[in-house]
């Protein structure tokens, strides 16, 4: 009888094992998980977002024909301009209103003018470009060159400025950096006659013949603009005249500059007198 059994027993046993091999313990399972991960190779990284663009400059156009009817515009920034959000949505603004100004003029000389022989009457052009003067950390200062064409013998030019304060969000014009423009007319103006005079002759190859036609402009007539060779501190201010304002169409506008002096300093605000320094 024991003979018997044996074989019995022994698939009892070999069943006994496979039992309890499919009946491992939890935290068995859980260490054979544990094995199976780390033996499983890494998941690859999901790669970075490339970072945003920086702004770019913006360099707009909008032209338009009607036979030998022509209309230009061009109106532009540098990349600077567009890094500031609300100073870019102010230039923003001023170019559509441009544009706008322009077409319906358009418009209205060809309604006047599209069936006479005058193509001068019926060809407009008008461009506006900024450019960067000076970047400190508080301020941009920035200038403007518009020329326009409305009909004519030629058309005409002019020039501005305009200085960022980062601090208030908010545009200045440069003199407002001033005290007053006759502070700043006291601090200035004798070298200004002095320097325009020189370079008139220069242009001219002679005096000019009549002075009393184009005297020295005073301050108030001209452009001012704030620069810096330091790129901490306003130490320089330009001064333009436009055509007609210091000499004839012919001879251009006059731009020159001069390093910030004592005077200078003194006919500054307070509040932004730590922007400037001595210039060289």
């Amino acid at each position: 009888m024991i003979t018997a059994m044996h074989p019995i027993g022994q698939g009892a046993s070999l069943m006994l094992a496979v039992m309890l091999a499919g009946c491992s313990a939890p935290e068995d399972k859980a260490a054979g998980a544990r094995t199976d991960q780390a033996m499983a190779p890494a998941a690859p990284e999901s790669p970075a977002a490339p970072p945003a663009p920086a702004p770019g400059a913006t360099n707009f156009t909008d032209n338009a024909e009607e036979g030998e009817a022509k209309r230009e515009f061009s109106y532009s920034w540098p990349a600077k301009v567009s890094a500031v959000p609300a100073l870019a949505k102010r230039l923003t603004a001023e170019r559509d209103k441009l544009l706008a100004e322009q077409k319906a003029e358009w418009q209205e000389s060809l309604r006047e003018f599209g069936d006479s022989d005058c193509i001068a009457c019926v060809n407009r052009d008008l461009q506006k470009s900024w450019d960067v003067v000076a970047d400190l950390p508080r301020f941009l200062s920035l200038s403007w060159n518009l020329y326009a064409y409305t009909g004519g013998a030629h058309g005409n030019s002019g020039s501005g400025g305009l200085v960022w304060d980062r601090d208030a969000n908010a545009g200045l014009a440069p003199k407002d950096l001033f005290a007053s423009e006759a502070a700043l007319q006291d601090a200035l103006y004798t070298r200004w006659c002095k320097a325009l005079q020189r370079d008139r002759v220069t242009r001219l190859g002679m005096e000019p013949a009549d002075g009393a036609t184009f005297p020295c402009p005073k301050i108030a007539e001209l452009t001012v603009l704030l620069g810096s060779s330091s790129k901490t501190h306003f130490d320089r201010v330009g001064l333009i005249a436009d055509p007609y304002v210091a000499g004839s169409y012919a001879e251009g506008s006059y731009e020159l500059t001069f390093p910030v002096t004592a005077e200078v300093l003194a006919a500054v605000r307070p509040e932004y007198k730590a922007a400037f320094a001595l210039g060289k």
